[in-house]
């Protein structure tokens, strides 16, 4: 767990407070602005699974999402996702033990990220708003890929001396748990839970299927 984010839970809970931002034209949804709905399904899947938003001076707020170093070509991709949903703002990365920071300033990221508030996600409710439900229902294999990209993976299963491919996707909240659930729903596959923390897809028809909009993680 990176230090920054420990230090920002710890702020949030001091203050006890959320700023909104100002209505702004660069700003999707307090604003005119277009929102790219593929590239903000993908980046809330990565936010959900390993963002946090921390304030800073005069407003500005920082997207981090963690990310394992050992796997560029997802760091690149959510660098350009975070890049098109903030408007062109400049997208840095830092390295972290073991993993790489992905991060962007914009006032307007809690416009984006509702669900931003104190504390760890697992220990509070995450609730889609109704405008997120209606963009996610609509692209639900971003979304996916975002979260098994955050929180996932695709492992080989032995059953009776086979092996057999499945993705597992592992978070601690029941409300991402759920989030997940729903968008595999909506993309048309199903899903079992082996643990507490554990969802499973497992199936080889729905395997395939995640195959197609996710594939392995490098």
């Amino acid at each position: 767990m990176p230090r920054e984010t420990i230090r920002d839970w710890r702020r949030s809970g001091r203050s006890g407070r959320v700023l909104q931002a100002r209505v702004d034209e660069s700003c999707p949804i307090c604003g005119p602005a277009h929102l790219d709905e593929g590239e903000y399904a993908y980046l809330l899947g990565l936010y959900l699974g390993d963002g946090c938003l921390s304030e800073h001076r005069r407003g500005v707020f920082k997207l981090r999402i963690s990310l394992d170093s050992r796997q560029p070509m997802i760091i690149e991709e959510c660098a350009r996702s975070m890049a098109i949903v903030a408007r062109g703002r400049r997208v840095g990365r830092q390295a972290g033990r073991g993993c790489t920071i992905v991060g962007a300033y914009w006032k307007h990221w809690p416009c984006v990220f509702p669900q931003h508030g104190p504390g760890p996600k697992h220990s509070r409710r995450i609730e889609l708003a109704p405008w997120q439900q209606q963009l996610t229902s609509a692209h639900p294999d971003r979304l996916l890929r975002g979260l098994v990209h955050s929180d996932g993976c695709r492992v080989e299963n032995r059953v009776a001396g086979k092996t057999y491919p499945r993705y597992l996707f592992s978070n601690r909240s029941g409300d991402i748990q759920r989030l997940f659930c729903a968008a595999c729903a909506d993309f048309g596959v199903s899903w079992t839970q082996p643990s507490f923390k554990e969802i499973s897809v497992a199936k080889a028809r729905d395997v395939a299927r995640l195959d197609v909009v996710i594939g392995p993680k490098r």
